[in-house]
């Protein structure tokens, strides 16, 4: 095998339609768009969400619920994967820095610590939130939890 031999799998490409080549082709004239209407114009784009006419799907739908901007949106990071990371790895203070570099937060995420797991490692973790029983998890094996 060559790159001069090289061909796509058989029936795996098809020939474009060669549209407007006059009326030889078949395919001249209207040029497959039929006549008159606004498909048939130069320059006519089909709106999205358009179903020829129907009540499209977005308006038949009815609305529901709101977005809080004020939300504050956490990645949560179980101290079972801090666990993970002192026996892989021996990191004893865990921080965002130490995060973003074993891919678990991307540096502009806000981190919340969870409690899912057991800890037996004395750790200090800075994050921006922690829930109750994760702080009692650290402090429990003499580690400190702080908040940033």
């Amino acid at each position: 095998m060559n790159l001069h031999n090289l061909k796509p799998a058989a029936g795996s490409t098809k020939k474009s339609k060669r549209i407007g080549r006059g009326q030889g082709s078949g395919k001249g004239g209207t040029s497959t768009k039929g006549h008159k209407g606004a498909q048939s114009r130069s320059g006519y784009s089909r709106k999205a969400g358009f179903e020829g006419g129907q009540m499209p799907l977005y308006r038949r739908v009815p609305k529901s619920g709101f977005k809080n901007i004020n939300r504050i949106e956490y990645n949560a990071i179980n101290i079972s994967i801090l666990q993970h990371l002192y026996d892989k790895k021996g990191i004893t203070s865990i921080d965002l820095e130490v995060l973003n570099n074993n891919g678990l937060a991307s540096k502009k995420d806000r981190v919340k610590i969870l409690a899912n797991g057991t800890l037996t490692a004395k750790l200090e973790v800075k994050a921006h939130a922690f829930s109750e029983k994760a702080i009692q998890a650290i402090e429990a094996n003499g580690g400190t939890a702080i908040k940033i």
